[in-house]
């Protein structure tokens, strides 16, 4: 079991993860070296698209611009202060527009569950 900490935003490495066109980056502030139960983040969007299908329940907390979630039932927009719950399986594709988040995702270890190698 791993001891409660602070991990610190400005000591977070930002991963490339999508564009040109735009961009889109994520850096994982809670991982399997802290928890198997749940993941946790950051990601940022701007003019960028992804599409993912979900395989883990996820939160997601907008802490600046506007981001969108486009799924088969609609566009889920989100600005400051606005939570969006994705729960596993969801069809979707991230997009934002000068967009930050912090995101939750339970199970944590969801790589290690599908087969899933880095």
């Amino acid at each position: 079991m791993s001891e409660a900490r602070v991990i610190r935003f400005d000591e977070l490495e930002f991963s490339h993860r999508g564009g040109p066109p735009g961009h889109a980056e994520v850096a994982r502030a809670v991982g399997t070296d802290i928890s198997n139960s749940m993941a946790a983040g950051f990601a940022r969007f701007d003019g960028c698209q992804i599409s993912w299908t979900l395989l883990y329940d996820e939160v997601v907390v907008v802490l600046e611009g506007i981001f969108r979630v486009r799924t088969p039932g609609g566009v889920l927009e989100g600005k400051k202060g606005d939570v969006l719950w994705l729960p596993d399986g969801t069809e979707l594709q991230y997009e934002g527009e000068q967009a930050l988040i912090f995101y939750a995702v339970q199970p944590g270890n969801w790589k290690e569950l599908h087969g899933i190698t880095p």
